[in-house]
């Protein structure tokens, strides 16, 4: 089968209700920037996303900056200030509840990290603990954000996660964490499917993973990571919970809508992306050629079968 031409994601949209609240977190707390800012009602987005116009009110994409004016390749953000906008998507929800979950933002250095956000004020689930998986350690802690975004900071130890930091010593997104019913149909997806190279499988239980996750007693998780072998940030992160059974929440994350959305790849050319979702029996969607913030070119989009919205726009 063809090469699809997925691998890092360019970006993540995330609906908010303040773009200046949003903003404000992003950059003093971890030193993202806006590499793009625009106002007002934007007629192409709301063609894409079948809205009013009007219902979009300010836009940006934030990414990491890593000197001399360059940006990092993948994992930005596409924040979307809505006027009246619907219930943000983790309203009530439970830690597996299924729908777009976590933000994961490497960094270096957790202690120092967590000391420093807690000194400014901010509060966490539980305390940061070490996770051995392999020849890997990983440092998780897990941190609320504006619009009920949930954000995991990762210090990953061991071969394979470098990459360009802010200088407040953080990347961009490295997975986002996709709650699903079923790891196997998913895996068929995004591996076979969509061709992404799988990066990480674990199996994780215990006291440690129920403090660290929110999960009852004795509930478990498989999980598998999704991207470019050679690019830690623009991943997608699958997880199945087990023992526990959440409700499907991904209705909701669908513009105007705060909160995770769905997530965009930039690729040279769409005709192999297609190739592969026929082969797949992938449904997906052509909106034409679009002059979008984030670039210009044909799009089209589908979901995973968990219902995780996909965009993929070609370069012109």
């Amino acid at each position: 089968m063809t090469e699809s031409g997925l691998r890092a994601f360019s970006h993540v949209t995330i609906g908010v209700t303040s773009l200046d609240k949003a903003l404000s977190f992003w950059q003093d707390n971890f030193g993202f920037q806006p590499r793009i800012k625009v106002e007002g009602p934007d007629p192409a987005l709301a063609w894409l996303w079948e809205i009013s116009p009007d219902r979009i009110s300010r836009q940006a994409i934030l990414a990491t900056p890593t000197g001399g004016g360059h940006w990092a390749a993948a994992g930005a953000m596409h924040l979307v200030e809505f006027r009246d906008p619907l219930p943000v998507v983790r309203q009530g929800a439970t830690a597996f509840d299924l729908l777009p979950k976590n933000l994961d933002i490497y960094t270096t250095d957790m202690p120092v990290r967590y000391a420093e956000l807690e000194a400014t004020g901010h509060r966490f689930r539980t305390r940061w603990a070490e996770m051995p998986a392999g020849e890997h350690l990983f440092r998780e802690v897990q941190m609320p954000a504006h619009d009920e975004i949930n954000v995991v900071l990762i210090e990953a130890i061991g071969p394979g996660y470098d990459t360009p930091m802010s200088p407040k010593g953080y990347a961009g997104i490295g997975p986002l964490v996709s709650i699903v019913p079923g790891i196997e149909a998913e895996t068929i997806f995004w591996r076979d499917v969509l061709g992404l190279t799988t990066t990480l499988e674990l199996e994780l239980a215990g006291p440690v993973i129920e403090r660290t996750v929110g999960l009852p007693p004795g509930a478990a998780l498989r999980l598998c990571v999704f991207g470019d072998i050679d690019e830690p940030l623009g991943r997608i992160e699958i997880i199945e919970y087990q023992q526990v059974r959440g409700r499907n929440l991904y209705p909701r994350a669908k513009p105007p809508a705060t909160g995770i959305l769905h997530v965009n790849w930039q690729v040279p050319d769409l005709e192999s992306v297609r190739t592969r979702l026929r082969a797949g029996n992938t449904a997906f969607r052509e909106h034409g050629t679009l002059d979008l913030l984030y670039g210009s070119g044909p799009v089209l989009s589908f979901h995973s079968p968990a219902g995780f919205k996909i965009e993929v726009q070609g370069k012109i």
